[in-house]
């Protein structure tokens, strides 16, 4: 029996992880438990409320795909045990945007392989895989695939799942790693997302409304209740070998076509009125048999009849009606790219080439040229991109840990990484605007003027150079620079706008930071990029407005300027830098390219300033800025608009 003490499950808030983390806190109360999990669309934290009142309960909001934080809580948590369930599962969102599961299910595996590796503290790992990695099983065969079958997947997510257990198999092979696999017949039960068939059939039949059922319904599948198969986890953890693969399954089969008539019978609907045929996947495996003695023989068996298992899922879908909130997408009968949230930007940084596919868990110090850099803003879009831009350019860094208005912490930064540049890309900028600066001005005077000018005299003490990501957002059209007249504000030029709360501390900290020969102010505007579903976006964010107004202003791409900024950096470029690209674009002609490329259908209205007024608290920023001394310093730099074609609207133009 082996006896794990602090276990780190990922994906923990998701359906069948949140079933065996709360079975483990409950059947051992000293196991430590950390929960991570991005809280995707398909994930809750309600999933795991009741484990919150044990002590053994830590819950962590992360990417597996960021090499920092699985390095952080592999050594902070001590942890000796990982049970890998996160990752992209629905088929037919693979179907619709594949990228997704290659990053999250690959990459993310490879990071964890990796920091178990690096960390060499890990005693057993927990590989979650599924039985679609076999392929599609013969319907006549009466032998269902063992654990030693060959691999044989047919559609983008099962290919990506058996792309992990690659790399899983490989790390065991190669590095020793404690790996141990699992592949697992179809699960339901309470809390299950309803992209998935039962709880998608469920939900449709208490509305009223059609079940789709994908081809003629005939392709069988094996449905096991969430309460077995997190015993069959427990079985697992506890008692299974080192480098062998359990099939967790089931004898029973049913039909889709089956399911479908199942739950109209326990609803007392007419099948024949209520089951609606649809168009079928690009492919559909007409079955999935496993063989799943092995795990038998560890002690585990299958509890839960599927009848009783239904009317038990029924039941609680009844009782919680709104567990998700609103999930007309999922209940689609072909639910793909719209289901899913690309807001996160290393998924972004890895679909548009800005981060390599590998991060160096163990060559950090051996980087480019001695450079090191401290950064600032790590849970922001900019300090985000940051990173990775560090991580394709080969350069060693580390997010800073202290908060900026705190000297001592940020000292103690310092002497932690020993950075040669430190990046600032640390501020409020408003939840979900700058209208919050308006009623939290101590908040925000703390964070963008006390917070930034510490920084900078800490720095100055140390000889170390400051890049801070500041704003454009502190000038307007006046007489001397004119709307359409071409005469864009400097970097000399004094401050005028005064609109808005957060504009004045960004104007006055600027002021200041002017005194300080170690610090380069980049003047960013009105940030676009090409991920359209970050909300962060300009872009998106005018998309989504019932109205906007037309005035042409510098913008700042930042797939073209953040590159820049890295070698800004490495010159030791200081002083103030009008930070956008060259000329303005408009609202409008950013509208009009977006129904070009994105949405032919797509409309807008327009309204004046004056109307703009009556719905924000502060006031808005419009101007132009002298992109001169920039564009002579990198003559490449492309002007906004030939930028905002290339870097955002061809990569996401719709065919």
């Amino acid at each position: 029996m082996y006896e794990p003490k602090n276990i780190l499950i990922t994906g923990a808030a998701g359906f069948i992880a949140s079933h065996v983390t709360t079975r483990l806190i409950n059947r051992y109360p000293s196991y430590k438990i950390v929960a991570l999990d991005k809280l995707d669309y398909c994930s809750s934290f309600k999933n795991l409320q009741s484990c919150t009142s044990s002590p053994k309960f830590k819950f962590i909001k992360g990417d597996i795909c960021t090499a920092d934080i699985v390095n952080h809580l592999l050594i902070e948590e001590e942890i000796d045990t990982i049970m890998h369930f996160a990752a992209q599962t629905h088929v037919d969102n693979s179907f619709g945007n594949s990228m997704e599961f290659t990053y999250n299910n690959i990459y993310g595996t490879h990071v964890l392989l990796e920091a178990c590796r690096a960390t060499n503290c890990v005693k057993r790992f927990i590989h979650v895989s599924t039985d679609e990695v076999y392929g599609e099983t013969d319907l006549d065969t009466e032998i269902g695939n063992h654990e030693t079958s060959q691999l044989l997947p047919t559609n983008p997510y099962s290919a990506t799942k058996a792309g992990a257990e690659m790399l899983v198999m490989a790390y065991h092979r190669s590095y020793g790693l404690p790996i141990i696999t699992s592949r697992g017949n179809n699960v339901y039960g309470p809390n299950q997302y309803p992209e998935k068939l039962v709880p998608k059939f469920i939900l449709l039949a208490m509305k009223g409304e059609k079940l789709p059922i994908h081809g003629d319904g005939s392709n069988v599948r094996s449905y096991l209740h969430c309460g077995d198969v997190a015993e069959a986890f427990d079985v697992i953890l506890h008692k299974g070998v080192i480098g062998q693969v359990y099939n967790i399954g089931t004898q029973k089969e049913r039909s889709v076509l089956d399911v479908a008539n199942e739950i109209c019978k326990l609803f007392k609907l007419d099948p024949k009125g209520v089951i609606q045929f649809v168009q079928d996947r690009p492919f559909n495996d007409k079955r999935y048999f496993l063989d799943d003695q092995k795990l038998k023989k560890l002690g585990w068996e299958e509890k839960t009849a599927w009848t009783e298992g239904l009317k038990m899922t029924i039941d609680w879908y009844k009782n919680n009606p709104d567990w998700w909130g609103d999930v007309s997408t999922a209940l689609n009968p072909h639910p793909r790219f719209s289901a899913i949230n690309l807001s996160d930007e290393a998924q972004w940084s890895f679909q548009y080439g800005y981060s390599r596919l590998l991060r160096s868990f163990t060559d950090v110090g051996r980087r480019d040229s001695g450079l090191k850099f401290l950064i600032y803003g790590r849970t922001g879009w900019i300090g985000g991109l940051l990173g990775k831009l560090c991580d394709e350019e080969r350069i060693s860094w580390e997010y800073g840990r202290g908060r900026l208005q705190d000297r001592r912490s940020i000292l103690e930064d310092i002497k932690r990484v020993m950075p040669t540049h430190v990046l600032n890309a640390a501020g409020v900028t408003g939840r979900p605007n700058v209208d919050w600066c308006e009623s939290h001005k101590v908040e925000t005077i703390r964070t963008n003027v006390v917070g930034t000018l510490t920084l900078a005299d800490v720095c100055k003490e140390s000889d170390i150079y400051v890049m801070n990501f500041a704003t454009g957002c502190i000038f307007e059209y006046d007489k001397e620079h004119p709307l359409g007249s071409g005469i864009g504000f400097k970097e000399e030029d004094k401050p005028n706008f005064i609109g808005s709360f957060y504009s004045k501390t960004k104007a006055m900290v600027e002021e200041l930071l002017k005194e300080y020969d170690n610090v380069c102010i980049l003047r960013v505007r009105m940030p676009i990029s090409s991920d359209l579903s970050n909300p962060r976006n300009f872009i998106t964010k005018i998309s989504r407005y019932n109205k906007v107004v037309n005035i042409p202003n510098s913008m700042t791409v930042l797939d073209e300027l953040l590159p820049i900024s890295i070698e800004m950096a490495k010159r030791n470029l200081k002083g103030i830098w009008n930070f956008t690209n060259p000329g303005v674009i408009s609202h409008n002609e950013i509208l009009e390219l977006y129904r070009d490329y994105i949405d032919p259908s797509f409309k807008w209205q327009n309204f004046d300033l004056e109307e703009q007024a009556k719905v924000i608290v502060a006031q808005r920023s419009n101007n132009e800025m002298d992109g001169s001394k920039l564009k002579k310093e990198f003559p490449e730099l492309l002007s906004i608009k030939d930028s905002v074609i290339k870097f955002v609207f061809e990569p996401n133009k719709k065919t």
